[in-house]
């Protein structure tokens, strides 16, 4: 009978111990990857969890989402009632009526072709009733200031539309590469690749693209949209100005405009 040589064995033996070793590693390291992993990787959880300049970034691009919400509401129903004032007054001036009767209706009126129509009134007032080449032209002036004004006035507070939809995905990007950068540095203080490791604070950092585009998007689609509106309501002034120098060339051809401001 031949027994086996005791060194033949050992490599088996050697083997089997490395194996089980191992059967008992890969729960631990699973465990310590489990343990690096933050508990709640929702949209908030990943807030909470982010660097404090990721923290920064996500914030601001909040508050500019709020500010574009806000400028969008607020612009919306001062444009409906400007433009239901401009209509209203449009319909006066294309009725059949005389410059003084549109003055005396709109004297206490605040309104863009209210505006308007005391600038005229003004004019002939300073002009001593003389229509002529002259008056003509001093008040298509003064309309065309009065419509500059007004223009000006309702478009306040749409330029930082542009300005957060330009900037907001370059914010929300500079949030991202901070935040990867930062988990680089973690992957080299922890000494490991796994993904389970490396993969929430990439979410952290990808999270303030995600919200720069939130932040852009409606900024640059609302302001395209305040902007044709805009643009509808100063043809309406346009209108209104073309029907005040009307009435002041119907009735110059008559008699000088009865403009009540005249006799003050």
């Amino acid at each position: 009978m031949k027994l086996p040589h005791p060194f033949k064995a050992q490599p088996r033996r050697v083997l089997c111990s490395m194996m089980a070793l191992a059967c008992v590693a890969t729960p631990a390291v699973a465990a310590t990857d489990t343990a690096l992993l933050p508990r709640n990787l929702s949209p908030w959880g990943m807030f909470l969890n982010a660097d404090l300049v990721v923290k920064a970034v996500m914030l601001g691009l909040a508050f500019a989402s709020l500010v574009t919400w806000t400028v969008w509401l607020a612009k919306t129903i001062e444009l409906r009632r400007a433009n239901a004032a401009a209509k209203r007054r449009l319909s006066l001036l294309e009725s059949d009526t005389t410059l003084a009767d549109v003055e005396r209706d709109s004297s206490d009126g605040s309104d863009a072709v209210a505006q308007i129509i005391q600038s005229a009134a003004r004019e002939a007032s300073l002009s001593g009733g003389i229509v002529d080449d002259g008056f003509k032209e001093r008040v298509a002036l003064r309309l065309e200031r009065v419509e500059a004004a007004m223009s000006r006035r309702i478009a306040r507070g749409t330029g930082v539309l542009a300005t957060i939809g330009a900037t907001a995905p370059f914010v929300g990007l500079f949030g991202t590469v901070w935040g990867i950068m930062n988990s680089f540095i973690g992957i080299s203080e922890a000494h490991t690749t796994n993904l389970a490791v490396v993969a929430p604070g990439i979410a952290e950092a990808l999270l303030a693209t995600a919200l720069g585009l939130i932040a852009a998007i409606p900024a640059v689609v609302i302001y395209n949209y305040l902007a044709r509106s805009i643009a509808a309501y100063r043809a309406l002034l346009g209108d209104a100005s073309v029907q005040v120098m009307l009435l002041i060339s119907r009735e110059g051809g008559r008699h000088a405009p009865r403009i009540t401001r005249a006799a003050e």
